[in-house]
Protein backbone atom coordinates (compact mmCIF):
# COMPACT_ATOMS: atom_id res chain seq x y z
CA UNK A 1 0.00 0.00 0.00
CA UNK A 2 1.56 3.67 -0.75
CA UNK A 3 -0.14 6.57 -0.03
CA UNK A 4 -0.18 8.75 -3.19
CA UNK A 5 -1.18 12.82 -2.76
CA UNK A 6 -1.68 14.67 -6.02
CA UNK A 7 -1.04 18.36 -5.98
CA UNK A 8 -0.99 20.36 -9.02
CA UNK A 9 -0.56 24.75 -8.98
CA UNK A 10 -2.52 25.55 -11.47
CA UNK A 11 -6.12 24.73 -10.01
CA UNK A 12 -8.81 26.11 -12.05
CA UNK A 13 -10.54 27.68 -8.98
CA UNK A 14 -7.50 28.78 -6.59
CA UNK A 15 -4.12 28.83 -8.63
CA UNK A 16 -1.53 27.91 -5.73
CA UNK A 17 -4.04 26.63 -3.45
CA UNK A 18 -1.40 23.63 -2.48
CA UNK A 19 1.28 26.54 -1.18
CA UNK A 20 -1.19 28.64 -0.11
CA UNK A 21 -0.47 30.16 3.82
CA UNK A 22 -2.78 28.12 6.31
CA UNK A 23 -1.19 29.43 10.02
CA UNK A 24 2.11 29.01 9.04
CA UNK A 25 2.48 26.34 6.78
CA UNK A 26 1.07 25.25 3.22
CA UNK A 27 -2.03 23.11 2.51
CA UNK A 28 -0.19 20.31 1.26
CA UNK A 29 2.39 20.33 4.02
CA UNK A 30 -0.69 20.49 6.73
CA UNK A 31 -2.22 17.52 4.50
CA UNK A 32 1.34 15.40 4.55
CA UNK A 33 1.62 15.76 8.35
CA UNK A 34 -1.82 14.46 8.52
CA UNK A 35 -0.69 11.32 6.84
CA UNK A 36 2.25 10.87 8.07
CA UNK A 37 0.08 10.46 11.45
CA UNK A 38 -0.60 6.96 10.20
CA UNK A 39 2.07 6.31 7.32
CA UNK A 40 5.38 5.75 7.45
CA UNK A 41 7.26 8.75 5.20
CA UNK A 42 8.57 6.26 2.91
CA UNK A 43 5.16 5.12 2.01
CA UNK A 44 3.97 8.57 1.07
CA UNK A 45 4.62 10.38 -2.52
CA UNK A 46 3.36 13.98 -3.66
CA UNK A 47 2.69 13.53 -7.22
CA UNK A 48 3.39 16.91 -9.20
CA UNK A 49 3.72 18.39 -12.29
CA UNK A 50 5.55 21.70 -11.04
CA UNK A 51 9.00 22.61 -9.86
CA UNK A 52 7.50 25.00 -7.06
CA UNK A 53 5.49 21.72 -5.21
CA UNK A 54 8.78 19.80 -5.72
CA UNK A 55 11.06 22.38 -3.83
CA UNK A 56 8.29 22.83 -0.88
CA UNK A 57 8.79 19.13 -0.70
CA UNK A 58 12.31 19.05 -0.46
CA UNK A 59 12.46 21.54 2.11
CA UNK A 60 10.40 19.98 4.19
CA UNK A 61 11.49 16.51 3.50
CA UNK A 62 8.59 15.26 1.73
CA UNK A 63 9.09 12.52 -1.08
CA UNK A 64 7.91 13.88 -4.32
CA UNK A 65 7.63 12.40 -7.89
CA UNK A 66 7.08 14.52 -10.82
CA UNK A 67 4.55 13.54 -13.19
CA UNK A 68 3.21 14.34 -16.47
CA UNK A 69 1.00 18.12 -17.45
CA UNK A 70 -1.31 16.36 -19.46
CA UNK A 71 -2.96 14.74 -16.57
CA UNK A 72 -6.78 15.36 -16.74
CA UNK A 73 -7.10 14.92 -13.00
CA UNK A 74 -5.19 13.64 -9.71
CA UNK A 75 -6.99 10.30 -10.28
CA UNK A 76 -4.71 10.06 -13.29
CA UNK A 77 -1.87 11.25 -11.51
CA UNK A 78 -1.83 8.84 -9.33
CA UNK A 79 -2.48 6.10 -12.05
CA UNK A 80 1.07 7.56 -13.67
CA UNK A 81 2.12 6.76 -10.27
CA UNK A 82 1.10 3.37 -10.11
CA UNK A 83 3.00 2.63 -13.50
CA UNK A 84 5.85 3.63 -11.80
CA UNK A 85 5.26 2.40 -8.12
CA UNK A 86 4.21 -1.48 -7.71
CA UNK A 87 1.50 -1.68 -5.10
CA UNK A 88 -1.70 -3.58 -3.74
CA UNK A 89 -3.82 -0.37 -3.33
CA UNK A 90 -3.13 3.24 -4.11
CA UNK A 91 -4.22 5.34 -1.49
CA UNK A 92 -4.98 8.89 -2.96
CA UNK A 93 -5.32 11.55 -0.34
CA UNK A 94 -6.41 14.88 -2.02
CA UNK A 95 -4.02 17.51 -1.22
CA UNK A 96 -6.63 20.22 -0.33
CA UNK A 97 -7.52 18.30 2.77
CA UNK A 98 -5.48 19.90 5.53
CA UNK A 99 -7.30 18.78 8.42
CA UNK A 100 -7.65 15.19 7.38
CA UNK A 101 -8.88 12.92 9.84
CA UNK A 102 -6.04 10.22 10.62
CA UNK A 103 -8.42 8.19 11.89
CA UNK A 104 -10.41 8.27 8.66
CA UNK A 105 -7.60 7.17 6.60
CA UNK A 106 -7.10 4.38 8.99
CA UNK A 107 -10.64 3.23 8.47
CA UNK A 108 -9.78 3.31 4.65
CA UNK A 109 -6.87 1.19 5.46
CA UNK A 110 -8.21 -1.34 7.35
CA UNK A 111 -11.24 -1.11 4.71
CA UNK A 112 -8.32 -2.58 2.06
CA UNK A 113 -7.31 -5.01 3.67
CA UNK A 114 -10.65 -6.95 3.70
CA UNK A 115 -12.11 -5.90 0.62
CA UNK A 116 -13.34 -8.61 -1.82
CA UNK A 117 -10.71 -9.21 -5.33
CA UNK A 118 -14.54 -7.38 -7.03
CA UNK A 119 -13.87 -4.47 -5.40
CA UNK A 120 -10.95 -2.10 -6.70
CA UNK A 121 -12.60 1.31 -5.76
CA UNK A 122 -13.07 2.94 -2.33
CA UNK A 123 -13.83 6.28 -1.78
CA UNK A 124 -15.29 7.88 1.52
CA UNK A 125 -17.64 10.57 2.50
CA UNK A 126 -19.05 12.66 5.53
CA UNK A 127 -22.47 14.05 6.98
CA UNK A 128 -22.95 17.52 5.73
CA UNK A 129 -23.64 19.34 8.85
CA UNK A 130 -24.44 23.07 7.75
CA UNK A 131 -26.83 23.53 5.04
CA UNK A 132 -24.55 26.09 3.59
CA UNK A 133 -22.33 22.98 2.66
CA UNK A 134 -25.08 21.14 1.01
CA UNK A 135 -25.69 24.23 -1.27
CA UNK A 136 -22.27 25.10 -2.23
CA UNK A 137 -20.95 23.76 -5.53
CA UNK A 138 -17.62 23.64 -4.05
CA UNK A 139 -19.12 20.34 -1.79
CA UNK A 140 -19.53 16.97 -3.98
CA UNK A 141 -22.59 15.22 -2.33
CA UNK A 142 -23.06 11.51 -2.56
CA UNK A 143 -25.53 9.16 -2.83
CA UNK A 144 -25.37 5.85 -2.10
CA UNK A 145 -27.54 2.56 -2.29
CA UNK A 146 -28.92 -0.15 0.26
CA UNK A 147 -25.26 -1.58 0.05
CA UNK A 148 -23.06 1.20 0.15
CA UNK A 149 -22.04 1.57 -3.11
CA UNK A 150 -22.22 5.01 -4.63
CA UNK A 151 -25.02 5.64 -6.96
CA UNK A 152 -24.16 9.31 -7.86
CA UNK A 153 -22.29 12.42 -6.84
CA UNK A 154 -22.98 15.98 -7.60
CA UNK A 155 -22.43 19.68 -6.69
CA UNK A 156 -25.75 20.03 -7.22
CA UNK A 157 -27.77 19.77 -3.69
CA UNK A 158 -28.85 16.19 -3.56
CA UNK A 159 -30.98 14.07 -2.00
CA UNK A 160 -33.41 16.58 -1.67
CA UNK A 161 -37.07 16.76 -1.36
CA UNK A 162 -39.87 18.27 -3.27
CA UNK A 163 -39.93 21.40 -1.78
CA UNK A 164 -35.94 21.33 -2.25
CA UNK A 165 -35.12 21.23 1.73
CA UNK A 166 -32.06 20.19 3.52
CA UNK A 167 -33.13 17.04 4.93
CA UNK A 168 -29.57 15.16 5.43
CA UNK A 169 -26.98 14.54 3.39
CA UNK A 170 -22.98 13.27 2.79
CA UNK A 171 -20.41 14.66 1.46
CA UNK A 172 -17.42 13.67 -0.35
CA UNK A 173 -14.06 13.52 1.32
CA UNK A 174 -11.05 13.35 -0.30
CA UNK A 175 -9.94 10.08 0.23
CA UNK A 176 -9.45 7.08 -1.92
CA UNK A 177 -8.41 3.52 -2.28
CA UNK A 178 -7.68 2.33 -5.96
CA UNK A 179 -5.90 -0.89 -6.86
CA UNK A 180 -3.87 -0.99 -10.10
CA UNK A 181 -6.25 -2.11 -12.89
CA UNK A 182 -8.95 -0.02 -11.51
CA UNK A 183 -6.63 2.97 -12.15
CA UNK A 184 -5.43 1.93 -15.85
CA UNK A 185 -8.92 1.40 -17.45
CA UNK A 186 -9.14 5.00 -15.68
CA UNK A 187 -6.13 6.56 -17.20
CA UNK A 188 -6.82 5.37 -20.67
CA UNK A 189 -9.31 7.65 -21.81
CA UNK A 190 -8.18 10.40 -23.85
CA UNK A 191 -10.72 13.04 -22.57
CA UNK A 192 -12.91 13.16 -18.93
CA UNK A 193 -16.21 10.96 -19.30
CA UNK A 194 -19.60 13.18 -20.35
CA UNK A 195 -20.60 12.88 -16.36
CA UNK A 196 -16.90 13.78 -14.81
CA UNK A 197 -16.64 16.37 -17.72
CA UNK A 198 -20.24 18.54 -16.74
CA UNK A 199 -19.95 17.83 -12.57
CA UNK A 200 -16.19 18.14 -12.56
CA UNK A 201 -16.02 15.08 -10.20
CA UNK A 202 -13.44 12.79 -11.19
CA UNK A 203 -14.93 9.59 -9.39
CA UNK A 204 -17.67 9.67 -11.77
CA UNK A 205 -15.49 8.44 -14.56
CA UNK A 206 -15.69 5.00 -12.50
CA UNK A 207 -19.15 4.74 -12.18
CA UNK A 208 -19.18 5.71 -16.28
CA UNK A 209 -16.88 3.06 -17.19
CA UNK A 210 -19.05 0.54 -14.76
CA UNK A 211 -16.96 0.16 -11.97
CA UNK A 212 -18.46 -0.44 -8.42
CA UNK A 213 -17.34 2.59 -5.85
CA UNK A 214 -17.93 1.30 -2.27
CA UNK A 215 -18.48 4.19 0.05
CA UNK A 216 -17.12 4.36 3.68
CA UNK A 217 -18.16 6.57 6.26
CA UNK A 218 -15.82 8.65 7.90
CA UNK A 219 -15.87 11.41 10.98
CA UNK A 220 -15.88 15.17 9.35
CA UNK A 221 -12.68 16.00 8.45
CA UNK A 222 -12.68 19.60 8.60
CA UNK A 223 -12.54 22.19 5.45
CA UNK A 224 -11.43 21.11 2.21
CA UNK A 225 -9.18 24.17 0.23
CA UNK A 226 -11.33 24.50 -3.08
CA UNK A 227 -11.79 28.67 -3.41
CA UNK A 228 -10.20 31.47 -1.63
CA UNK A 229 -13.25 31.51 0.59
CA UNK A 230 -12.53 28.26 1.56
CA UNK A 231 -8.96 29.14 3.17
CA UNK A 232 -10.59 32.34 4.79
CA UNK A 233 -12.71 29.50 6.53
CA UNK A 234 -9.92 27.26 6.86
CA UNK A 235 -7.71 30.08 8.64
CA UNK A 236 -10.88 30.91 10.67
CA UNK A 237 -11.38 27.08 11.52
CA UNK A 238 -7.81 26.62 12.79
CA UNK A 239 -8.27 30.04 15.06
CA UNK A 240 -10.53 27.99 17.18
CA UNK A 241 -8.83 24.54 17.41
Amino acid sequence: MIVVIPARYASTRFPGKALADLGGKSVLRRCYEQVAKVVATDGIVVATDDQRIVTECERYEMRSIITSAACLTGTDRVAEVAQRIAAPWYINVQGDEPFLNPDGLRQLIRFTETASADLSIINACAPISHEADFRSVTVPKVVRDMSGNLLYISRAAIPTTKSLEFGGAFRQVGLYAFRAEALHQFAKQPNKTPLEALEDVEILRFLELGFRVAMIEVQESGIAIDTPEDLERAKRFLATT
